[in-house]
């Protein structure tokens, strides 16, 4: 069996403590959800499950938080899992496998984040004498040695492969442009808000003011090849054939895959799960239309389209998240939005789209979309 996407919505993204900040996290997701389900026809009632990715909520089910916050049936279940910023997409892949199997025949999937209501994070003190301990992130490696942070890999990176930090300026300056010549109608307005806030007109000489945040001054990183830390939703409706031929739209899942790499170069995980997507596929990067890759650090999506080998035309050809911002557990699935609308705009038949997205710990993910 095969499983199809008929609708997918999402949220502007708002940079942290922005339009966003007093929205919770299942408020932001429950306008998307009834959105993806009025652009098909789907009544609530026919939903049989939700998969959204969550990175920072803190525990809880977000995603059963954002069903029934947007009128779903009390006997939706719902699932939030977290694998960093390849949740989104992991929500989406794992709808499809359930799909595939004839588990269920309409599916919402999708990611959810926000940066700005996340709750303070600490660890319990081991004994009276201590006090509790506030983290920023937790461990994704239990090796202090092959865990450094992700501005830190991100600068190794850029080194090791010689990408200086005036071509990852390019690079991001170009995700600015695309971006500003994009339609967005994929948006659900939330706060008045229907256009992504941190989008702007980069050029070399602002970029060059910048300092290094990490890494030496030839391949350093900086403010501007960094995608900011943000608030969004996103999701998609994934169905079986017998719902998709009553869509107006439908894609087609052709496969997808989840990679592990080297946790201290976690952005080169996608590589290995792209080219595990299009084998068991049976296709070529070359056939490739569309492709969607997630901008976390200019260097990392630069990395991955060079090891993949990617025409720099079909690559995120309306901006990235360097443009748009990065709200984690929600990013893969706005990658997946994306490459829908792709799909839609497409005048001629063969599309193949990709959508594929690095995690903390050396993770990564994919998702082929086609005719």
């Amino acid at each position: 069996m095969s499983a199809f996407i008929i609708a997918a919505r999402r949220t502007a993204v708002a940079p942290r403590d922005g339009a966003f900040r007093a929205v919770e996290a299942h408020d932001l997701a429950a306008p998307v959800i009834g959105a993806v389900l009025d652009d098909a026809g789907i009544v609530p009632g026919e939903v049989e499950d939700v998969i959204f990715g969550n990175a920072l909520y803190g525990g809880g089910n977000p995603a059963r938080m954002a069903a029934l916050a947007a009128g779903l049936p009390d006997t939706v279940p719902a699932l939030t899992i977290d694998t960093q910023c390849c949740a989104g997409l992991d929500a989406v892949l794992l709808a499809a496998v359930r799909v595939e199997a004839g588990e269920a025949d309409v599916i919402l999937a999708g990611g959810v984040e926000s940066f700005s209501r996340a709750p303070l994070r600490f660890v319990r003190p081991r004994g009276p004498e201590e006090a509790p301990l506030e983290y920023q992130r937790p461990p994704f490696a239990p090796f202090a040695d092959r865990d450094p942070d992700m501005i830190e890999a991100a600068a190794m990176l850029a080194k090791e492969l010689g990408i200086s930090r005036a071509a990852q300026e390019a690079f991001a300056i170009e995700s600015h442009r695309k971006a500003l010549e994009r339609n967005t109608d994929e948006i659900v307005a939330v706060e008045s808000l229907a256009r992504d806030a941190f989008i702007r007109p980069l050029d070399p000489k602002l970029c060059a003011r910048l300092q290094v945040i990490a890494g030496d001054a030839e391949h350093g990183v900086t403010a501007a090849t960094i995608a900011v830390e943000a608030d969004a939703a996103a999701a998609v409706l994934v169905v079986s054939e017998k719902i998709a031929r009553r869509a107006k739209h439908a894609a087609r899942i052709l496969g997808g895959a989840r990679r592990g790499g080297e946790p201290e170069r976690p952005g080169l995980a996608p590589i290995a799960a792209v080219r595990a997507a299009l084998e068991k596929a049976g296709l070529k990067t070359g056939a490739l239309s569309s492709a969607e890759i997630m901008e976390a650090f200019a260097v990392q999506a630069m990395a991955c389209a060079d090891g993949l080998g990617l025409d720099p035309k079909i690559l995120n050809t309306g901006g990235g998240a360097l443009a748009r911002g990065h709200p984690i557990g929600a990013s893969g699935a706005i990658l997946c939005v994306r490459l829908f609308e792709n799909k839609k705009a497409a005048r001629e038949g063969g599309f193949l789209g990709l959508a594929a997205i690095a995690a903390a710990g050396g993770l990564g993910s994919a998702l082929l979309l086609g005719d």
